[in-house]
């Protein structure tokens, strides 16, 4: 032992025979009991003793045994046993594990024929301490007497009981645990149960509130066409009156009827005047009703944009206001392939408002073009358009209040036609204005027309159950297109399509089994083929069948007007359709 711990020793011993085991478990005992270990650690200690106690005596090994504290403070028991023979693993080879299992630390050394071993124990973290001198603890052991087998046997016993004591308590704690356990969990149970009851009813009520917002959409798309449809239907109807209303009031005017008195001509010029402006405004319900239905198809050709914009100043010249001048900047855009009726309507509707909105200045047309667009600019010095209003001005009927507004006349579909115009070109129409100081309106248009032009096609899908029409159709398109594959039902047809995406469709619309309309309906249901163009080829009477089409985003063609042009057209319009939605 070393001189620290000389000076801390409490008690020195011999063991040598079973007597002293008795004796060197009760002094480890009193001892983890006098610096304040709880029980359970009295009895480890008391336990590690016992073992290599009686491992000593029974290999005939003769030991001292001392007791110490490792500091003053009393909290950390140090037993030190130490034997004249062989080394630990030959005679304690049993007891070691045990004394390691029980003690906080244990070492063993053998040196020159001398062994010793070293176990120490102290108390837990937040123990009360225990204060007591050394000199008091070393009383105490020294009045203790070696109990005899009985004496222990009655100690072990009692340990015992305590040990059993604690484990009882322990296991009605556990049981107490577990019953709150299983109470936690029964409430955890009704919890997720009615959170999934919520959650159950929560998607029922979204379910079916995307039902019926589908449904919504289909009344929605379905009063949409029913009012283009009217537009179309009732412009078309007030068009032959309002047509014959102002020949009459002309042949009424001209200069070989009966002479009219000065009050009738005036009377006669105001029934032309307000017959044409009726005329105008039925022209423009229809042209809008067919720009929304899908009617309009644009029939691109080469044209002189210098030739176009000459010809919109010397027929707007006339309604130029006093202190206006049209200026039509130089340009070298040269020839464009576009819809040359589309794109004067486009301009010469941009260039009235300006006109009309201007007091003083100028009104200004300039064309650029690069490799991608060309731009029409018209940009006027009028009163401009406030803010708030720039986005609704592409509503139809919408017209801002200016104090100009009641000098003009107009429908408020002007700037709502130009757009739908430019976006079946294929090009977009953007305003920019301030007030005060003017207005500028820019319409840009593909340098090159989107298309249109069939023999741009790389691959096309023909649809039909009549073998006979199929073929013959097939030989027509195989002229025009490189690669053309052919489906005899709708079910083949999505078959197909599943992995192959051809440029355009040509599907027939009555067909055995899977008709057209459905395929179509599966068709732009898809994300991946829901902006395919698709030509409806149809032997039926087109009577409302064209604004059906349109609505399923498709074009239409007649089995019974088949020609190159016919079939240029209709892809073009099922170009046309598809961009525009």
């Amino acid at each position: 032992m070393t001189t620290g711990r000389r000076a801390n020793e409490l008690l020195r011993m011999t063991l040598s025979a079973e007597s002293g085991v008795f004796a060197m478990r009760q002094y480890g005992r009193e001892a983890a009991q006098a610096i304040g270990l709880d029980p359970q650690d009295q009895v480890r200690v008391a336990t590690a003793l016992s073992d290599v106690g009686r491992d000593l005596v029974r290999s005939g090994t003769e030991a001292t045994v001392s007791f110490a504290l490792t500091s003053t403070s009393a909290r950390r028991l140090a037993i030190e046993i130490t034997w004249q023979g062989p080394p630990a693993g030959d005679i304690l080879d049993v007891s070691r594990d045990t004394v390691v299992r029980l003690m906080d630390e244990v070492t063993t050394t053998h040196e020159a024929g001398r062994g010793t071993m070293t176990m120490t124990k102290g108390t837990t973290a937040g123990s009360a301490p225990v204060i007591i001198s050394l000199e008091t603890l070393r009383e105490r052991l020294a009045r203790g007497r070696a109990a005899g087998p009985l004496d222990e046997l009655r100690a072990q016993n009692q340990e015992l009981l305590t040990a059993l004591d604690d484990l009882e308590s322990k296991r009605q704690e556990l049981l107490r645990l577990n019953e709150e356990l299983e109470e936690t969990n029964q409430g955890v149970v009704a919890l997720y149960k009615e959170l999934s009851e919520e959650l159950e009813e929560t998607n029922r009520g979204v379910v079916a509130l995307y039902a019926e917002i589908n449904e919504k959409t289909t009344q929605l798309a379905a009063v949409d066409e029913a009012k283009t449809r009217f537009w179309s239907n009732i412009s078309h109807e007030l068009r032959s009156p309002v047509n014959s209303i102002v020949g009459l009031a002309r042949m009424l005017g001209a200069g070989g009827s009966s002479p009219l008195s000065d009050d009738q001509q005036r009377q006669v010029r105001l029934i032309n005047d307000s017959g044409e402006t009726l005329l105008a405004l039925v022209n423009e319900l229809l042209d809008t009703a067919k720009a929304e239905s899908g009617r309009l198809v644009p029939q691109p050709a080469p044209i002189d944009v210098r030739a176009v914009l000459l010809h919109l100043q010397g027929v707007l010249r006339s309604t130029l206001p006093a202190g206006v001048d049209l200026h039509i900047d130089d340009t070298d855009a040269g020839t464009l392939v576009t819809d040359e009726t589309m794109l004067v309507r486009i301009l010469r509707n941009l260039l009235s408002n300006a006109i009309k909105f201007t007091e003083r200045g100028s009104v200004r047309v300039a064309v650029t073009a690069d490799d991608e667009h060309i731009r029409f600019t018209v940009a006027d010095t009028g009163i401009g358009i406030p803010a708030e209003q720039l986005d609704r001005v592409f509503e139809e009927f919408h017209q801002v209040r200016n104090k100009l507004q009641t000098k003009t006349s107009g429908t408020g579909l002007g700037l709502s036609y130009a757009r739908k115009l430019a976006e079946i070109l294929g090009g977009e129409l953007d305003l920019t204005s301030e007030v005060g100081r003017g207005t500028t309106a820019e319409l840009r248009l593909p340098a090159r027309p989107h298309g249109g032009d069939i023999t741009a096609l790389g691959s096309v899908l023909v649809v039909d159950d009549d073998p006979v029409f199929r073929d013959e159709f097939t030989r027509r398109i195989a002229e025009l297109s490189p690669e053309v594959r052919v489906a005899g039902d709708g079910r083949e047809a999505l078959e197909t399509l599943s992995g192959f995406r051809p440029d355009v469709v040509f599907l027939d619309l009555a067909m055995a089994g899977m008709n057209g309309r459905e395929v179509l309906g599966v068709l732009r249901a898809k994300p991946e083929l829901c902006d395919l163009p698709v030509v409806v080829v149809t032997s039926a009477v087109p009577g409302g069948l064209d604004l059906t089409a349109a609505g399923l985003r498709a074009a239409l063609l007649l089995k019974s007007q088949i020609s190159a042009e016919t079939v240029r057209l209709a892809v073009g319009e099922a170009f046309a359709v598809v961009r525009r939605t």
